[in-house]
């Protein structure tokens, strides 16, 4: 980035009534508007990174406004599309009109102060919302500056009329690309992006600068690579990065209700926690709650809005919800409300993330771990919505493992080490759905098509073969029993291919990525009981067992969009009910807690609990009640182990249940995506070794696999640790997940997305239910006849890299090989470890209240203080830790090594 400059040298380059505008309304430039508006003036693409509130928006708008005010003062600006801005939610471009609008107004007001006759400068929106009116009428005289979505982009791009009105564009601007960069909304907008930049190529036009805007991300590096793409001949085009990412003073803590968490009365804990956060929102002017579910988001308010009325800090309309499954018209009305100053509480999961303009909020409260130090900043960030004020966010922890998490990611957002995105490579659903609209546009040279895909980041080394595939699978008409059929012309011979007479409706009735959300109907005995998510359903296999309406039932199978069930009276659940909907802890955050966990443990064993408080409480800046909580929670696993498992240790435990089965903890302190991969990998080889059925339990810390049979020992935990490799992984899940409802679900996604199977199509729409239908049947006939096609190697991928994390997961197998990572065996314990408790009793969640479940962790607590006083092993005030376990622990393979 070039050095910036001053605030005088930047509005000089402004028309003066833009400069004259700006300063009287804002004074002076944001730190991202001063490194990005010299650069947009210039040419040159440009990813600004930076908090909510710190201008970023203006400081793309704002140079691009300019240009073209100039270009209307020379008469030059004629009814053409000159800037498109892509945002991924239609209430982002709403907000964008009134945003861009406003100001357009206020500067054309001050020209005329100034004696001046500024020109017009038209803003129009084009998404699904768009009347067909609108869109004839923007046919005819477009707007200056497009606002739209991904979908929406991608639509225009083959409306034979419209498309040619896109040929003019010389600015993109993408909205909170950091949303969109992970997941498959991200690479089929950059694909859309590479078509686009073709067709302004072939009408003469410069191409497209650049503009992309993401609140804190990392590596910024990449996501500029993801913006910017490549050229033809394989060099990335220069994008400059605007790092403003720390742009603005962050306050973050951590609190906890001053309870014993494990002996406090449910009650209790749950009223101290209501109060904690009454009392925080008493003394803020508006405050933002964030839950991590939807369910918990509407539990939330009923329990916010009785309290603090009873307290008479509010009347009850003044606390609201704010999450997806809310209507639209539901969710506009609490940002307005919100944002004309009507509301006192707003809670939300993760809806409010993005950035809606909700106006001012003083204070962001974090219902335990956001899972993620991005995702941190980015809550937090909502609060003092302006580069000077101090974004304050407190996170309330709810329990020991949520305190430890919670005190590791406030210190690690203070200091922002941001967690890494992970942007899908080479997704061919995707790549499908692109192929079939480049063949609408016109006959592609197959060789010709191929350069313009590899210039989109995600495809960038995308393989000729993987590429010759997908064409001869579009191409090809092998499944025209099942009927699908080809969907595009393609000629080998020739080189070339191009589009089919029905390819342009199929293509606007059903492009796009995000898959439709069905409610799935559950039967007992041939009658309907209820409903549950689909993400939900995809979990399941035969033989689980989950809760509905207070009920325990028992998952036989699924067909269509219908689950069979049959009563499991007094069984205890092996999937909670909102499994589906909790955030996964992010594996670069995981690592954190890791090293932490580790940091105060090895001072615990040394005997240092001084230092131990001092870090926490001037380091972590927790309160002493707190410290003191950690503290004993990491001297009860060390005295109980001899090891506090986190980033370099990984512990597996076994102890017997009380109905005779046998669980096998796998402490791997790695987040839930990468526990997922691993725990069905060693869940899948210890099924196959002893022939027995294996259920799995995953957190966050930790993986459970029970099972009914013979007593484990080290030689079957060895025998698992040498089965699983960084080199087989793959080819095991692949096979564990073949024949789970998670393949069917997901194969419906993926051949919905490559237009296999159309929802929309000759004036008809197919219900979901049918859709299932049929990519069930299609999904037994190609693993029985196309194992390898790129549906099926697609649906492979989304499993085990988008959903799992199967990259972290091999990096964790490479580190225990090399013997980075050591693997600690203790077994069979009495108890569950104090670090299993949360993961033993998940199991319970549902099925028993919330009051039982603290019973059943305050008996294995206390049977465990009484286990470790039988050893003589107690905790000292003077700060010293006594009888902890001797060097020479027992190691996996045998090894010996301190704990």
């Amino acid at each position: 980035m070039t050095a910036e400059l001053d605030d005088e040298a930047i509005l000089s380059m402004l028309r003066p009534y833009v400069s004259a505008w700006f300063k009287e309304k804002y004074g002076s430039f944001t730190d991202p508007q001063r490194g990005a508006i010299p650069l947009i003036k210039q040419g040159r693409n440009v990813l600004i990174s930076s908090p909510t509130g710190t201008g970023k928006t203006l400081a793309a708008f704002l140079a691009i406004l300019d240009d073209l005010l100039s270009m209307g003062e020379r008469g030059e600006l004629e009814d053409k599309i000159y800037a498109i801005y892509v945002s991924p939610l239609r209430a982002l471009d709403n907000d964008m009109y009134r945003n861009l609008v406003q100001p357009l107004a206020e500067i054309q007001e001050k020209a005329k102060q100034m004696g001046l006759q500024p020109p017009e400068v038209r803003v129009g929106t084009r998404t699904s919302d768009t009347p067909a009116n609108e869109k004839a009428r923007m046919l005819r005289r477009p707007p200056h500056i497009l606002i739209t979505t991904p979908e929406s982009l991608a639509i225009s791009l083959v409306a034979p009329k419209f498309r040619e009105r896109l040929a003019t564009a010389r600015w993109v601007i993408v909205d909170e690309i950091h949303e969109m960069a992970s997941n498959k909304r991200g690479s089929h907008l950059v694909l859309t992006l590479e078509r686009l930049e073709e067709l302004i190529k072939e009408h003469g036009g410069r191409g497209l600068q650049r503009i992309g805007l993401s609140a804190t991300i990392s590596p910024l590096e990449e996501v500029a690579l993801f913006l910017g793409g490549f050229n033809d001949d394989g060099t990335p085009r220069p994008v400059e990065i605007v790092d403003a990412r720390f742009a603005k003073p962050f306050d973050i803590r951590v609190v906890t209700p001053k309870v014993d968490l494990i002996h406090g009365d449910p009650d209790k804990i749950n009223e101290e926690i209501y109060n904690t956060v009454a009392e925080l929102t008493r003394a803020a002017r508006t405050t933002l709650v964030f839950t991590n579910t939807r369910s918990a988001t509407e539990r939330v308010v009923f329990k916010l809005k009785k309290i603090m009325k009873s307290k008479g800090y509010v009347d009850m309309d003044e606390v609201e919800a704010h999450h997806s499954s809310l209507s639209r018209e539901v969710r506009l009305n609490v940002e307005e409300r919100l944002k004309r100053g009507e509301l006192k509480v707003v809670v939300s999961s993760t809806s409010l993330e993005l950035g809606i303009d909700i106006g001012y909020i003083d204070l962001v409260v974090l219902l335990s771990s956001p899972k993620s130090v991005s995702r941190l900043l980015q809550r937090v960030g909502r609060a003092g919505h302006h580069v000077t004020q101090v974004s304050r966010g407190i996170m309330v922890a709810v329990n020991r493992d949520d305190l430890v998490e919670s005190t590791v990611l406030a210190k690690a957002a203070m200091e922002r080490k941001i967690d890494n995105v992970r942007i899908p490579r080479n997704p061919l659903d995707v790549l499908a759905q692109h192929i079939i609209g480049m063949s609408i546009e016109r006959v592609w040279r197959i060789d010709e098509a191929y350069k313009v895909i590899r210039r989109a980041y995600p495809f960038h080394d995308l393989s000729w073969e993987d590429y010759m595939n997908v064409l001869r699978f579009l191409g090809g008409s092998p499944l025209e029993d099942e009927r699908v059929y080809s969907k595009i012309r393609l000629d080998e011979e020739l080189g070339e291919f191009g589009r089919k007479r029905s390819a342009r409706m199929i293509y606007q009735l059903n492009a796009g990525t995000i898959p439709d959300e069905a409610k799935i109907k559950v039967i007992s005995r041939g009658r309907s009981i209820g409903n549950l998510e689909e993400e939900f359903v995809e979990i399941l296999e035969p033989g689980d067992i989950f809760v509905l309406g207070g009920k325990t039932y028992r998952f036989l199978k699924a067909d269509g969009m219908k689950v069979f069930v049959e009563p499991a009276e007094h069984e205890r659940p092996t999937v909670p009910s909102w499994f589906s909907e909790m955030l996964p802890l992010a594996f670069d955050s995981a690592l954190l807690v890791g090293e932490f966990r580790e940091r105060i443990g090895q001072l615990i064993g040394q005997g240092m609990i001084d230092e131990a408080r001092r870090v926490l409480t001037q380091e972590y800046r927790l309160e002493p009640h707190a410290a003191e909580e950690i503290i004993q929670y990491m001297w009860e696993q060390l005295a109980y182990t001899g090891v506090v498992p986190g980033r370099r240790n990984v512990l597996i435990e076994y102890f017997q249940g009380d109905d005779g089965s046998w669980n096998i903890t796998f402490h791997a302190l790695f987040g839930r995506r990468t526990n997922d991969a691993l725990s069905r990998a060693y869940g899948a080889v210890l099924s196959d070794h002893l022939n027995v059925p294996v259920k799995v339990s995953v957190t966050d810390n930790a993986f459970m696999l029970t099972y009914e049979g013979r007593q484990p020992d080290e030689d079957l935990v060895n025998h698992l640790l040498r089965s699983v490799t960084s080199s087989n992984i793959r080819s095991i899940l692949e096979r564990a997940v073949s024949r789970t409802e998670m393949m069917r679900r997901r194969f419906r996604h993926v051949a919905q997305r490559s237009f296999m199977i159309l929802r929309r199509y000759r004036g008809y729409e197919r219900s979901p239910e049918r859709m299932q239908l049929s990519a069930q049947k299609l999904l037994e006939v190609m693993m029985e006849e196309m194992p390898q096609s790129p549906v099926i190697r697609e649906t492979y991928r989304e499993i085990l890299e988008d959903y799992m994390d199967l990259q972290a997961a091999q990096r964790v197998l490479s580190l225990i090989e090399s013997g980075d990572i050591k693997v600690w065996v203790r077994g069979p314990l009495p108890y569950p470890s104090p670090f299993a408790h949360n993961v033993f009793v998940k199991e319970y969640s549902d099925v028993i209240l919330m009051e039982d479940r603290q019973k059943i962790i305050a008996y294995l607590h206390d049977k465990i203080m009484e286990y470790l006083k039988s050893k003589g092993k107690v905790i000292v005030a003077a700060g010293a830790a006594e009888g902890l376990p001797a060097k020479g622990a027992q190691q996996a393979d045998g090894a010996q090594a301190e704990p």
